[in-house]
């Protein structure tokens, strides 16, 4: 039985989502666990390889089952085992072709930023702590260069295919901007077909020097358009972002 999983975890502690021998994962924990409860092995696919630090609330996951197992059985004891870092939201059977990272359409991430003088200490493993005033208008007006198809060197780090290939760092964002949760907490939203290598973190931390004034918002364009990595040397810490859905045709 092909199965289809929705995960949420917060990434605090973890080496990333891909199981990685040696170090703890998100997806190792995951594989461990489903396999002590459907008393099988397992081969886990996400439909995102979340980073070391990053969060997620709809993380999709597809995976091999017996026929008979009982999937709620399945999701209520990997909870007992696993929660309340990692957590299985829903568990249920899926079409034998489904696959959750090729099948995928989009991804959208989101990153919270806590915008006042005073820290909170509830938000401190999920959202950056910025004290100084940021400006909503200029880093959505910057974000919307970045929307379309675009090469995004500038924005990604550098990885190679198996045979030394360097990989396109082409991708087509549909949306990307910012909201003002309540007067202090921003969340920006963006989504594209994929991402790359801390792609989205380090377009984040562009925006935040564009809100604090220490770029223009047409810089933006400025900074895609150069595909040089060396440009954007801010890096928004890893513990404001989360993997918050996925979306399949």
């Amino acid at each position: 039985m092909r199965v289809r999983a929705t995960v949420a975890y917060n990434g605090g502690s973890f080496h990333g989502f891909a199981v990685n021998e040696g170090v703890r994962t998100i997806g190792g924990d995951l594989t461990e666990a489903l396999t002590r409860c459907l008393r099988q092995s397992v081969d886990l696919t996400g439909a995102g390889r979340t980073d070391t630090g990053v969060h997620a609330w709809e993380q999709v996951v597809s995976f091999e089952a017996p026929d008979d197992a009982d999937l709620l059985r399945v999701r209520t004891a990997v909870n007992r085992m696993l929660g309340p870092t990692i957590v299985v939201r829903a568990l249920e059977a899926a079409p034998d072709s489904f696959h959750a990272r090729f099948d995928a359409t989009s991804r959208t991430y989101r990153y919270t930023i806590l915008n006042r003088e005073v820290p909170d200490p509830f938000m401190a493993d999920t959202a950056w702590h910025i004290p100084r005033p940021l400006d909503v208008g200029k880093m959505n007006a910057a974000a919307a260069a970045i929307v379309g198809e675009h090469d995004f060197t500038s924005f990604c780090r550098r990885q190679h295919t198996a045979d030394g290939t360097e990989k396109s760092r082409v991708r087509v964002v549909y949306r990307a901007g910012w909201q003002r949760a309540d007067q202090d907490l921003l969340r920006f939203e963006i989504e594209a077909s994929s991402f790359c290598h801390q792609m989205v973190r380090s377009i984040t931390g562009t925006l935040v020097d564009i809100g604090a004034g220490r770029r223009s918002p047409e810089a933006m364009a400025a900074i895609l358009a150069a595909k040089d990595r060396s440009g954007v040397p801010n890096l928004a810490p890893p513990h404001g972002l989360c993997l918050w859905s996925v979306s399949y045709s």
